[in-house]
């Protein structure tokens, strides 16, 4: 394997390739952009795009296109070559400026929830040049935005842009209050650990429902599975290692900074993490990391499984949205500071998550609803649908005291004071993880548990900056009112910290998020438990959630109705999905299966009565099978006149019920699909 410091960008148009092949004036330019966030300068496009074809072309590269992330929830390129007749009967390679700036792509197949008819085909992509170009595939694939005629947001990214800027400008608001110098652009930032599970590709090919929904819908438990806790951080199998070496390799190439590796909980199921980035450029590499999931499994005879649950009975896959924000001054703004002055900002942005997520508690748990993910929430791998934040010990009982008047001390002793007199002890890692908590502090960031792994994260994530931007921009302009009316800043930061803690704690929760008792006392509260997709996305359908987004530019009304419908059509069309393929494997796979075998073992049994024999246990066993048979044929009549989503999932529940229960009974040679055990274990 080649040194990593050598392989690393190597497929990456980076910051140095840039200055390698550009002038300094258009370097400068483009940092400008990308660094402070200023309007790019059409003027230097066509150096760019010359500089960026020979580096692509030195590489390999035959064509480019415009990468982008559309609300289907996966990545999306149309391929162009470079080539252009030269009127000789050759060709010569050329890329203009003005192909790298825009594009224009169908948009009538792309799902836009009413903003684009079909006949209203045109669509277009954009340069974004705050996340570099990458060759792969010997394609040079430009990262876009992808919007419609009208500058309707049809993608991903374009939200998430918005909100990272929305987001940048409060907090330099609130660096001013806190005489922070602004050294640069305030950025969101992401480290996005991904789950995910190998399976044999022969055994892959052997299970429709895989193959066709990306999860399991029959398949009975076996008797030993993830109980014995001995697959998690165990030692990785040879094949296992060999695909993970050349998945970092891969992922190092496009310069996605892969870091750590390790087997997961489940048999089959493994995670990968990354380096904190910036936000948007994080969500990028997620996306290229699962492309990438893929592609490497197949070479190395696997398939990745990336649905949140494609067993049952064990853990499911999710993301672990590690979010954090680096201010202006360049410091990380949720690690405790080394003076009072930095760790009283430290707690107004504690207690500005408080308020941000107890008051949009209803529009995360929307941004994480996926009829995969609905397999998921509240199982022993992810947090519940109820949201609420975990802060430890430590840092709860500050807030406590902040509420009764302000912190004078801290359970590891020292001093806590917000004003700027005496020096604090708010040290670093002074909390333990929770695992069960859906928005968790872990020192230096909040982990948001609940994204699915088959997610893109920058949906939760427009989330969570517009949600920030808003508490912060109450904060700030009552603490600007109050500095402009003379009023002295530390009493009125303590006592405006004081009133979001008492208005806002009922979100803080440090125990067993997965206990009934938890379940009990969150109603009590107030606080939303939304298990069902179906009314989760109701969230993105009410005043409040219009209200907030349309106030900061983040997605107009249409907008963000069109994200309510494309959710609920995929749900919808998910399910239908899955019924369709259980009705097919329950009539041409398992019921053959069962009939075969009651058709042998009632043979064998009148052949043992031939000879003088009983066969007692056998007659039982041929009993229960064709017991169950009949119960799996009432159950497939059952789904085949099934319609709405509630009726489809009980439904289909009772086929693979008795599925489930005839693999128990049906002998091993003649069970027609893969069993849990093979899938899982051999590999």
């Amino acid at each position: 394997m080649a040194n990593p410091t050598e392989l690393f960008g190597e497929n990456v148009f980076s910051m140095r390739a840039m200055r390698e092949r550009l002038s300094e004036k258009t370097v400068k330019s483009l940092e400008a952009t990308i660094e402070t966030g200023q309007s790019l300068d059409a003027r230097i496009a066509d150096e760019v795009a010359e500089a960026m074809k020979e580096w692509a072309i030195s590489k390999g590269a035959t064509h480019f296109t415009h990468w982008f992330q559309p609300l289907t929830g996966s990545t999306a390129e149309k391929h162009d070559s470079f080539i252009v007749p030269d009127g000789k009967g050759s060709v010569v390679c050329k890329f203009s400026g003005a192909e790298l700036i825009q594009g224009e792509p169908d948009a009538s197949s792309f799902p836009s929830g009413g903003l684009r008819a079909t006949f209203e085909a045109r669509g277009y992509t954009g340069w974004d040049p705050s996340s570099p170009a990458f060759i792969k595939d010997n394609t040079l694939c430009i990262p876009t935005v992808f919007c419609g005629y009208h500058g309707e947001a049809l993608d991903k990214k374009t939200p998430l842009l918005r909100s990272m800027k929305v987001l940048s400008e409060q907090a330099e608001r609130l660096a001013k209050l806190f005489k922070v110098p602004c050294k640069q652009i305030a950025f969101s930032t992401l480290g996005a650990e991904q789950e995910y599970f190998l399976i044999d590709e022969e055994m892959y090919n052997a299970r429709l429902d895989l193959q066709q929904t990306g999860r399991t819908l029959f398949g009975s438990k076996p008797a030993k599975h993830q109980q014995m806790e001995d697959h998690y951080f165990g030692a990785i199998k040879t094949r296992v290692v060999a695909f993970m070496e050349d998945l970092d390799t891969e992922l190092w190439r496009l310069g996605v900074p892969s870091k750590t590796r390790h087997n997961e909980v489940a048999p089959g199921q493994f995670e990968i993490a990354p380096i904190f980035e910036s936000l948007n450029l994080a969500v990028d590499h997620n996306m290229v990391t699962m492309e990438v999931l893929r592609k490497t499994a197949e070479r190395h005879g696997f398939v990745c499984l990336l649905h949140e649950k494609p067993y049952a009975g064990v853990n499911g896959s999710g993301k672990h949205n590690n979010w954090s924000l680096c201010g202006p001054d360049g410091k990380n703004w949720l690690s405790p500071g080394d003076n009072p002055h930095e760790n009283a900002k430290f707690m107004t942005m504690i207690c500005a998550l408080m308020k941000a997520v107890d008051t949009h508690a209803d529009i995360l748990r929307a941004t994480v609803a996926t009829a995969g993910n609905d397999h998921r929430l509240g199982a022993n791998e992810a947090p519940p649908a109820i949201i609420s934040i975990f802060l430890g010990d430590q840092l709860t009982d500050i807030i406590e005291q902040i509420e009764k008047g302000g912190a004078k001390s801290s359970k590891v002793g020292g001093h806590i004071n917000l004003g700027v007199d005496t020096l604090p002890a708010l040290p670093r890692g002074n909390t333990d993880r929770n695992r069960t908590s859906p928005f968790a502090f872990t020192g230096n960031k909040f982990e948001f548990r609940a994204v699915g792994s088959n997610q893109s994260c920058a949906g939760s994530n427009v989330a969570i900056n517009t949600i920030v931007a808003e508490a912060l921009d109450e904060i700030c302009t009552k603490l600007e009112a109050d500095v402009k009316a003379g009023k002295d800043f530390n009493d009125s930061l303590q006592k405006l910290l004081a009133g979001i803690i008492k208005k806002h704690k009922r979100i803080l929760f440090n125990g067993d998020n997965y206990t009934e008792a938890w379940a009990k006392e969150a109603e009590k509260r107030g606080l939303p438990n939304v298990k069902k997709t179906p009314e989760a996305l109701k969230a993105f359908n009410t005043e409040k959630a219009r209200n907030l987004f349309e106030k900061y530019g983040i997605l107009s009304k249409k907008e963000l109705h069109s994200r309510f419908d494309i959710y609920n059509e995929t749900y919808e069309k998910t399910l239908e999905i899955e019924a369709g393929v259980t009705l097919n494997m329950a009539k041409t796979m398992i019921v053959p299966a069962a009939m075969t075998a009651q058709s042998e073992l009632a043979a064998a049994i009148k052949n043992i009565g031939s000879v003088g024999g009983t066969a007692v246990g056998a007659k039982a066993a041929l009993k229960a099978m064709s017991a169950e048979t009949e119960k799996l044929f009432k159950a497939i009549a059952l789904l085949e006149k099934a319609s709405g989503s509630e009726k489809l999932i009980v439904a289909m529940n009772k086929v693979r019920e008795s599925s489930d229960a005839l693999e128990t009974l049906v002998p091993d040679d003649i069970w027609p699909i893969p069993t849990y055990v093979e899938m899982m274990f051999m590999m």
